[in-house]
């Protein structure tokens, strides 16, 4: 599998073939506690108190990228962004083997396509299955732990959603007039940044409330599209080296994206519970 080639080397971190992430693990941890956090009281207790643990558990999918997991890692590569330009304005389908079969019939594999969204709906079903069986025996411990397991996974994927450079083929640089690729390493110069300024899980979740979502596939695709709106001031303010020396301007950018993050993984988790009620027995 031809996957992304990322062969730049910051401090704490290297990023090899096919292991591009959205925020490092801290920041995807400040992301997922917040937002578990931050739940209505109607959400169990227990989902809240066990937030730290959840937080933790969100940086499972990028744990999963290791190196010597040969079959994980090329399966859960493409999980982790969409490339959008390489979808050719055509609708997303809502299913993963359709949305195949589009990828091959525009001449892209998924590795140059990527499949974020299906790897969201899908763990946003498995929260609510795992809900259901919640409402179903509330006193199984086993039920809880398979709740927050479940939600830690879908939140890393939520939050590589807010980081823009997840939306395009342009993920970690440029092409200049000459071929040569220009701004290459802002990547991971913006995924380090949650964690070297500090960011915490407080900060980012301050204020928000949970909504739910009526359409989950519908606001899935148009918060992937939002994202990817701002992929031009990634660059922009990487060329203006405000992401290695943080400005005012920076930092507020990308705190916004990290809540953007949380409250799009809240919401999920929020709209989880209460479609749980809903479902009938699976077997």
């Amino acid at each position: 599998m031809n996957m992304r080639i990322l062969c730049c080397i910051c401090p704490g971190i290297i990023i090899l073939p096919g292991t591009a992430s959205a925020w490092w693990v801290k920041g995807h941890e400040a992301i997922a506690t917040a937002a578990a956090s931050r739940v209505p009281d109607e959400v169990p207790s227990f989902f809240r108190a066990g937030a730290k643990a959840l937080g933790y558990l969100s940086g499972d999918p990028d744990r999963w990228k290791n190196r010597d997991a040969k079959f994980l890692r090329a399966f859960e590569g493409p999980d982790h962004y969409i490339d959008l330009e390489n979808w050719q304005g055509k609708d997303l389908p809502p299913d993963r083997y359709k949305a195949l079969a589009l990828v091959g019939q525009l001449g892209e594999k998924p590795d140059t396509a990527g499949m974020l969204p299906y790897a969201i709906m899908e763990h946003f079903d498995r929260l609510t299955c795992a809900f259901y069986d919640y409402r179903q025996d509330s006193q199984n411990e086993a039920v809880k732990i398979k709740c927050i397991v479940y939600a830690g996974v879908l939140s890393h994927y939520t939050g590589d959603t807010a980081m823009p450079l997840h939306t395009t083929r342009e993920f970690d640089g440029k092409k200049g007039l000459d071929g040569r690729l220009m701004q290459k390493g802002i990547h991971a110069k913006i995924d380090a940044f949650p964690e070297k300024q500090g960011f915490t899980w407080e900060e980012i979740g301050r204020e928000l409330e949970a909504r739910e979502i009526t359409d989950v596939w519908s606001h899935v695709v148009k918060t992937i599209k939002e994202s990817h709106e701002h992929v031009g001031l990634c660059y922009e303010l990487d060329a203006a080296g405000a992401i290695e020396n943080p400005t005012d301007k920076s930092r507020e950018f990308i705190m916004k994206r990290c809540r953007v993050g949380a409250q799009f993984t809240m919401d999920l988790y929020y709209t989880a519970w209460k479609r749980s009620a809903t479902f009938k027995p699976p077997y």
